[in-house]
């Protein structure tokens, strides 16, 4: 019972400190979806509900890249892609062995091109922030 109690307390306050950087509900979506189950999994039913919630959090959490760093990414003559085994997906950490692009006039993202498709990452965690059409 103090492990729930601990759980829900740390999801609140995860929920809480996120909940005001979430721009759209997409990130949000996936990350409270792959929480339940995980939860599920570890918790059962109750594991599921403070799985979701959490993941709702750390999903909302990341904000996508402003127009014109997309822009930029989509103008600029893609480096070699990379293949790597794992999906590539928003949320997702890019592999140590991907070369990432700074963008020049904001160095809060970089970009690469893996498995053909470029990706806007967040640097210093390597997460993919955006996957560009």
């Amino acid at each position: 019972m103090k492990k729930l109690v601990y759980i829900t307390a740390t999801a609140a306050l995860l929920a809480s400190g996120a909940a005001a950087q979430q721009s759209d509900g997409t990130n949000a979506a996936t990350g409270m979806v792959g929480g339940a189950a995980t939860g599920a999994i570890l918790g059962g039913p109750v594991g599921a509900g403070v799985g979701a919630v959490v993941g709702a959090t750390l999903g909302g959490a990341l904000i996508p890249p402003p127009a014109e760093v997309v822009t930029y990414v989509q103008q600029q003559p893609a480096p070699p892609s990379v293949v790597v085994q794992q999906p590539v997906a928003v949320g997702k950490p890019i592999p140590e062995t991907v070369v990432l692009t700074p963008v020049p006039e904001n160095p809060t993202y970089a970009y690469a091109v893996v498995n053909e498709r470029r990706v806007i990452v967040e640097p210093k965690s390597r997460t993919v922030v955006q996957v560009v059409n």
